[in-house]
């Protein structure tokens, strides 16, 4: 991977590999039977616990890789007070300053870029952006981190480059991968931005509700097929007090790894308005 960000002749095979077509065409291959010898290999090289999985006769890779989990495999916090993580994956928190979020070797991502809208990135000024970062041995279906009124749908075009930090360190990858968003007017936290991003080799992001709809917290919300996948939240300022494990490990660039439904920070007294 570090062949094809680092060295030119890997950049000329990386425009390849990350164009949609070639990822539309590797998920077109995993929704069939051929693709069923993959599984063995995969749950071992990824050590998926398939005590947790629910039991069933896979029709194909991605059948698997979006397999369903027991019952009480995993906690949604109960209290409404926390805000909690929509899904399994590894968390790094960064603060919103002049509309940029600074990742890894200090490359930025602007909230206005990452959105194609000034008007809303304006209001998250200040605020917080929670990165999650799925790698293909996490669990891949994702929850509502909070409840409310949402807004429709907004898929955003573009490439699909691996979501590993290899990649995140070379290019802006977040505001150049297709990605797809909505806005949560919650009663606890404010208005937050709900948004999955697609990487190398996923095929899909299926959404459950593409229209505005009123959601509930803990509900499932959707799911990537094949690869390591991001999703991104952002919040106001002076909503979000993120537990103190969290922002010691962001702070030292250090990704925390988490759990669906886990909560990850208290809300803060504030007019919501």
């Amino acid at each position: 991977m570090k062949f094809l960000y680092d060295k030119p002749a890997g950049r000329m095979l990386l425009k390849l590999l990350t164009a949609p077509a070639l990822s539309r065409k590797a998920g077109e291959f995993l929704d069939t039977r051929k693709s069923l010898p993959l599984i063995p290999p995969f749950i071992l090289a990824n050590h998926i616990d398939m005590n947790e999985v629910a039991p069933k006769g896979w029709e194909s890779f991605n059948d698997f890789f979006t397999r369903k989990l027991l019952p009480g495999s995993r906690t949604v916090e109960a209290d409404e007070n926390l805000m909690i993580s929509p899904c399994d994956g590894l968390l790094k928190a960064f603060d919103i300053r002049e509309g940029s979020v600074v990742t890894v070797k200090d490359v930025p991502y602007t909230v206005r870029d990452l959105l194609r809208s000034g008007r809303l990135a304006d209001i998250y000024e200040g605020g917080l952006c929670l990165v999650y970062r799925l790698t293909p041995s996490h669990y891949h279906r994702y929850i509502y981190p909070e409840s409310g009124m949402k807004t429709r749908q907004i898929t955003l075009s573009g490439i699909l480059h691996t979501v590993r930090p290899v990649a995140t360190e070379e290019v802006p990858v977040f505001v150049q991968n297709t990605r797809s968003y909505s806005v949560i007017k919650s009663r606890n936290f404010g208005p937050i931005v709900f948004m999955q991003v697609g990487a190398m080799l996923v095929g899909r992001i299926v959404t459950e509700e593409a229209g505005a709809c009123r959601v509930r917290r803990g509900d499932e919300a959707g799911r990537f097929e094949y690869g390591g996948s991001t999703i991104v939240v952002l919040v106001r300022p002076g909503r979000l007090e993120l537990y103190e494990d969290i922002k010691k490990a962001s702070a030292s660039d250090t990704e925390y790894p988490v759990r669906l439904g886990q909560a990850i920070g208290k809300r803060l007294n504030a007019d919501l308005r």
